[in-house]
């Protein structure tokens, strides 16, 4: 995977400087850190996430990563792709929860971006086509009964009209976009997060973050 970086020292320390995408793409692709979820219970019975300082103090607590059971006990994550799912676990249910948690992780993993249909415009095409001896045609129904004077004599003749539609809908292609930008502003409270936890120990997390508007 391709990642930018920068070298700096802070404290003695040789860190590594990244941007939030970039941050997660090696958590969760190279490091293969795991995104827990954990709930707990009020007093009242009802179920909300750990906040994400409580999530961050536990694991620095530990030390380690948690041992969900599904994983080799051989297996090593790095401390800091730790603190990284564990501060994405803690997304506010503002910006997606849970949903959008998940949804950033797998595209992390898979280093991809959200796709937000580039260079996708609407075309107005016909519902449906026939093909026949003459090649494919486009299927018309019958709109309405017209009478006409031809010849000197009234003749009662079909109306058509060719059903179309927009491909894509300009709906599904604003969607893709509205979904691109909920994705931007959960990274970039990942990255706040970050910054504000400051328990990353090889890592300095830049200002770098992807276009707001990549399709302007």
């Amino acid at each position: 995977m391709s990642m930018q970086e920068r070298i700096g020292r802070t404290g003695g320390r040789v860190k590594r400087a990244l941007g939030v995408q970039a941050i997660l793409e090696w958590a969760f692709r190279v490091e293969k850190a795991q995104l827990e979820l954990p709930q707990r219970r009020d007093i009242d019975g009802e179920r909300f996430g750990f906040g994400m300082e409580y999530i961050l103090i536990q694991r620095a607590l530990l030390g380690c990563k948690v041992d969900g059971g599904g994983h080799s006990s051989q297996s090593y994550t790095h401390q800091d792709a730790e603190i990284v799912a564990a501060t994405l676990a803690g997304m506010p249910d503002s910006l997606g929860g849970k949903r959008m948690a998940i949804h950033i992780a797998e595209l992390a993993r898979a280093g991809m971006t959200p796709d937000w249909l580039p260079g996708v415009v609407p075309r107005c095409v016909p519902v449906e086509t026939k093909r026949n001896q003459h090649g494919e045609q486009s299927t018309t129904v019958v709109v309405g009964i017209e009478r006409v004077l031809h010849r000197g004599r009234w003749r009662t003749i079909e109306v058509l009209a060719c059903p179309v539609a927009w491909r894509p809908h300009p709906e599904q292609i604003a969607s893709a976009r509205r979904g691109y930008g909920d994705w931007w502003l959960a990274l970039d409270w990942v990255r706040d997060g970050l910054v504000a936890g400051g328990m990353l120990r090889e890592i300095e997390v830049t200002a770098a973050m992807p276009k707001v508007r990549p399709w302007k």
